[in-house]
């Protein structure tokens, strides 16, 4: 199951062919372009690229503006087809995944799931049981867990990445901080970039960046440490008033976006996937408990719970728990970093194991990581998982 969402796993199958040379020995590897992909050509192009920022609210009545922003942005892109756009969610992936065990006259499948693909994958485990004879979770964090249960791991996790960058700061030169007291540099922009956003040379006054996207976007660069020597340059710049350097980063990475968007697609995906906040309480509740477990990154994971404010819908495809008496015992995977929250998964169904992978990197098979292949191609084979304590290093 491909990742995203808004990926193909026929294009995962062409460019990492050579991670499944030992696998295809003893099976057929299939995969597919799912409906909820973000190229589809029934869609307009930006509908899958581009959408309106995500805000952090400070009170309802801009909880409601951020609301009614996306739910229009939405709306233009489903008039070009409801049907499709309706039913984008992962219990219909699920669904067509299932459509294709039938028609290869299988009885049980074997699911590899990369990434978001994990959401797809326990949904076909809820809907169809019987017919899951291993299920390997590669990077997918724990699609059942509850949002309180994702904050209680994500955000003490970050953190902790958070302080190893301020140590770096304090021993090496290199940091464009160092010699100051990193962590006050840091909150110190987040609260003036609250009260007056930070502008950045070269682009327009509206790009101007917040506390909120400082954080979002420093969540994401700090994962690899080689991009620590460029988030301490850009922390340096912005707080004497550029925030260039973070802007152009979001650019690069993101196809142009200088702020991180709700993309359309990814909403009719996402939030009927139950990935929204049921109500503003819910939102304060959870904007006041990242504050309280990482005052480094206050909101870091607000960003795919607020890009489902104004969804209309009922959720189609609820976190709801997994069948676990009647499932095989799962593998899992993951980068060191995010392990925790991907370990989530091995408590859901008795006997499952997993691998922790003391490197970086997201979607280990796809990579190529030879020791994670290893041990999943074993799972496959006999069905067993390996034992808890497993780790594969670089």
């Amino acid at each position: 199951m491909p990742g995203g969402p808004g990926g193909s796993g026929i294009d995962d199958l062409e460019q990492s062919a050579s991670a499944f040379a030992a696998l295809r020995q003893r099976f057929d590897v299939v995969s597919l372009a799912p409906r909820n992909r973000s190229d589809r050509a029934e869609f307009p192009t930006h509908c899958g690229r581009s959408g309106p920022w995500v805000t952090r609210p400070k009170d309802l009545a801009g909880y409601r503006a951020l609301a009614r922003t996306n739910q229009e942005a939405s709306l233009k892109c489903r008039q070009a087809d409801p049907e499709l756009f309706d039913h984008l969610d992962s219990r219909s992936v699920a669904r067509d995944l299932d459509a294709i065990r039938a028609a290869m006259g299988d009885t049980e499948v074997n699911l590899l799931a990369n990434s978001y693909g994990g959401v797809p994958a326990v949904a076909y485990a809820r809907e169809f049981p019987s017919r899951v004879r291993t299920m390997f979770f590669d990077g997918t964090g724990d699609p059942t867990a509850s949002d309180a249960e994702t904050d209680a791991i994500d955000y003490p996790n970050r953190e902790r990445l958070f302080g190893r960058f301020i140590e770096w700061c304090d021993i090496d030169p290199a940091c464009a901080l160092h010699g100051e007291d990193v962590s006050a540099v840091w909150r110190g922009l987040l609260a003036t970039a609250d009260r007056t956003p930070v502008p950045a040379t070269g682009e327009p006054p509206e790009v101007a960046y917040t506390g909120f996207d400082f954080v979002i976007t420093a969540g994401n660069m700090m994962k690899n440490s080689a991009r620590w020597s460029a988030l301490a340059q850009g922390i340096d710049l912005a707080r004497d008033g550029d925030s260039a350097m973070f802007v152009g980063w979001v650019r690069q990475s993101l196809g142009g976006n200088p702020k991180f968007p709700a993309l359309p697609l990814a909403r009719a995906v996402e939030c009927a996937d139950d990935a929204g906040y049921p109500s503003y309480a819910a939102y304060t509740q959870a904007r006041h408990r990242g504050e309280r477990l990482s005052p480094h990154l206050p909101g870091l994971w607000q960003r795919m719970p607020l890009m489902c404010a104004g969804w209309p819908h009922p959720v189609a495809n609820p976190r709801d728990p997994l069948p676990a008496g009647k499932l095989p015992p799962l593998m899992i995977a993951d980068q060191a970093l995010d392990y925790p929250a991907t370990a989530g998964l091995l408590s859901r169904v008795p006997g499952s194991g997993g691998v922790r992978y003391d490197g970086v990197g997201h979607g280990l098979y796809l990579l190529g990581q030879p020791c994670v292949i290893a041990h999943a191609n074993r799972y496959f084979i006999d069905r067993t998982p390996p034992a808890t304590t497993t780790i594969c290093r670089p």
